[in-house]
């Protein structure tokens, strides 16, 4: 069983996530705080295994409270969930020691999978932000290997990175797995790299991850 807290300010947000996470096999929530400094105490006290925190909270917002938490309690898996997409915060936090991000508009299926991610020690980044920073990585760089890229071939390379297979992101975006495995050379031959391997060392390069959320 997943044990999970979670942490918002906004009483209607949490009630809201917890009802989608308690219908959920295998995960229950432990229980629920407004703000970071009371976080901190439901994590000593409830011992879970993940941690669900806004960015924006009184007290301590999110960024210093994950910075305690993997300061003090360096097993926690911590999920950081934004109202914007557009707060460039990702690296900062994943700096602080989050484990991934999400934005509120992230559906059940995202942040299900990135609670899975997470209790499989690897790094998340929500579609929809990653999109965005490759967005603006090859606007500022007119060198960037992303500049060139398609919406869609951007979409699978953001799906790619964050460690889904073939067929998962065939579900995701509803293709074909003979069109998404199209897509994925015709990345491999734009950004001139052979492997998954090597795609995500360039993600990392355009700081989308901290390390390499493949095996």
């Amino acid at each position: 069983m997943i044990k999970i807290i979670l942490a918002d300010d906004h009483a209607l947000v949490r009630t809201g996530l917890r009802r989608l996470l308690d219908d959920v096999n295998d995960i229950t929530v432990l229980g629920e705080a407004d703000n970071g400094n009371d976080a901190i105490v439901l994590v000593k006290e409830l011992e879970p295994h993940i941690a669900i925190l806004d960015i924006n909270m009184p007290g301590l917002n999110g960024i210093k409270t994950t910075e305690i938490l993997r300061r003090d309690y360096p097993e926690l898996k911590i999920i950081i969930v934004s109202m914007h997409s557009d707060e460039m915060f990702p690296q900062r936090l994943i700096n602080a020691g989050a484990n991934a991000y999400l934005t509120k508009d992230s559906g059940i299926k995202e942040i299900l999978h990135a609670i899975d991610e997470v209790m499989a020690s690897r790094s998340y980044i929500c579609t929809e932000v990653v999109q965005k920073l490759a967005l603006v990585n090859s606007g500022a760089n007119s060198a960037s290997p992303f500049k060139d890229l398609s919406k869609r071939e951007l979409e699978v390379l953001s799906l790619m990175i964050q460690g889904l297979k073939v067929a998962d992101i065939s579900d995701k975006l509803c293709l074909s797995p003979k069109t998404v495995s199209t897509y994925r050379y015709r990345l491999f031959a734009k950004l001139s790299v052979k492997n998954d391997i090597e795609l995500a060392k360039i993600a990392m390069q355009h700081g989308f991850l901290e390390e390499s959320p493949l095996p």
